[in-house]
């Protein structure tokens, strides 16, 4: 059984958010018990990760990481048509992930004690982002 949900959120801006009390009422809806969850985040400033939910300091950390590895503004940057913000908001993405396969069993995401599903908005504009959720399964 294929099933498939396009999940439509809006950012504040910058930062990350999490997603798994999303997923979770889709994947149970479903109906099915065990198989896969495929997440596709259709942007390109924009990124999914799974990630501790406890602890908000590895977020923020995880922040600081990325603005020394893509920072706004950089001079070299030619793409700035959006912003001081918009190549860095795209090397973000590729240095994340724009896709997540998750597995199912018992009728939900099979998650780590302390993990998460989170949009990454890389973005410091709100902005409206649509996830592609694909569940497959029995």
């Amino acid at each position: 059984m294929i099933r498939q949900h396009t999940l439509a959120l809006t950012t504040d801006g910058r930062g990350s958010y999490e997603i798994t009390g999303q997923i979770q009422p889709l994947v149970r809806q479903s109906g099915i018990g065990a198989g896969l969850c495929h997440l596709f985040v259709c942007h390109t400033s924009a990124s999914l990760m799974v990630m501790e939910n406890a602890d908000p300091d590895v977020r923020h950390d995880l922040e600081t990481l990325l603005a020394r590895l893509a920072p706004d503004g950089d001079p070299a940057y030619r793409h700035t048509l959006e912003g001081a913000d918009d190549m860095a908001a795209h090397a973000r993405t590729l240095l994340t992930q724009v896709s997540l396969t998750l597995p199912v069993s018992d009728g939900r995401c099979r998650l780590g004690t302390w993990q998460g599903v989170f949009l990454y908005e890389h973005r410091y504009r709100p902005h409206r982002r649509e996830i592609i959720v694909t569940l497959h399964g029995e």
